[in-house]
């Protein structure tokens, strides 16, 4: 039978391209975009806010929906904003997923974690897979709820739960959304359009990330594996690269040479300073065969490149 795919989420930085993805896969009319306003890009939608289970659940009925792809959250910095909306978008919306998957005969969900799990207790060089998670914000926390509610369902269950624990992602295609670690997207932007950039974060801070395209791949051959291959029911570490302002401002440079970086470190930095600088992703590589295509330097010249062609198509329209 052919998967019918629902994302929920479609319209934001992970969902936008991860959809485009999924429907080259499965068919565009197998996938289902779901977000609170419809971006106009065609294809199938449904207007979602995923707190209403009511109209989650009629979406599911009317779609025959067999697998969902929970995207909707609120993210780091957004939601020390905004404590309590963070955590019951970001838990409330799980549950309701979950609880529809467990009684509509959903085949499988995929739900992001983060590196925003580990807190100051964690070790910040090659963080294990398994080991202190001590988060100190409102999305660090509702991830690591996220993760164990997650497992649970699984073991209760049986229901087949797969989640990555996503660096700082990067990509020119969408906005980022309110998270610690979107500088790394909007220095790009600024370095081609302006040729400056104000940094939030100090210049040596270092941290995971990950290139749009790898995620995207991460997040389908985890879904795409077999059962028996997935040995971790909370939350898998996967990794890309790390570096910090300093480095990718040097890697811009060797491209645009007159690119002139500071640095004015906000509230951010202590959320920052809280989260791994690398990651070990063992467990990912050796499951399910996780390996990176890109490092900073391939990634800092796709993202000038496409971010250029793009102004230049502005500038013409």
């Amino acid at each position: 039978m052919k998967e019918n795919i629902l994302v929920i989420g479609s319209s934001g930085q992970i969902g936008t391209e991860l959809l485009t993805e999924l429907r080259k896969l499965a068919g565009d009319d197998h996938v289902i975009a779901a977000d609170i306003k419809d971006p106009g890009t065609g294809g199938l939608f449904e207007t979602l806010d995923v707190l209403d289970g009511h109209r989650l659940l009629s979406i599911v009925k009317k779609h025959r929906i067999t697998q969902v792809y929970l995207l909707a959250a609120l993210l780091s910095a957004t939601a020390e904003k905004n404590m309590k909306l963070g955590w019951k978008l970001n838990m409330e919306g799980l549950f309701n997923v979950l609880d529809i998957a467990r009684e509509n005969g959903i085949s499988k969900i995929f739900w992001p974690s983060s590196i925003a799990v580990f807190g100051p207790g964690t070790p910040r060089k090659n963080t294990p897979q398994h080991t202190i998670m001590d988060p100190s914000t409102v999305y660090g926390i509702s991830k690591l709820a996220g993760e164990r509610w997650c497992e649970y369902y699984f073991l209760r269950f049986g229901l087949d739960i797969r989640s990555i624990r996503y660096p700082g992602l990067i990509g020119y295609k969408s906005a980022p959304g309110g998270g610690t670690t979107d500088y790394a997207v909007h220095i790009f932007h600024e370095a081609v359009i302006r040729k400056r950039y104000e940094c939030f974060l100090h210049e040596n801070t270092m941290l995971p990330m990950m290139y749009m395209p790898d995620a995207i791949k991460a997040t389908i051959d985890l879904m795409n594996a077999p059962a028996e291959k997935i040995n971790i029911r909370s939350s898998y570490n996967v990794a890309g690269m790390s570096f910090s302002p300093l480095e990718i401002a040097a890697a811009i440079q060797k491209h645009i040479p007159e690119f002139e970086c500071t640095y004015k470190p906000d509230y951010r930095q202590k959320i920052a300073e809280s989260w791994p600088e690398s990651i070990d992703d063992t467990a990912a590589r050796n499951d399910w065969n996780w390996r990176p295509s890109y490092d900073l330097h391939s990634m800092t010249g796709d993202m000038i490149e496409n971010i250029s062609l793009l102004n230049e198509k502005k500038v013409t329209l």
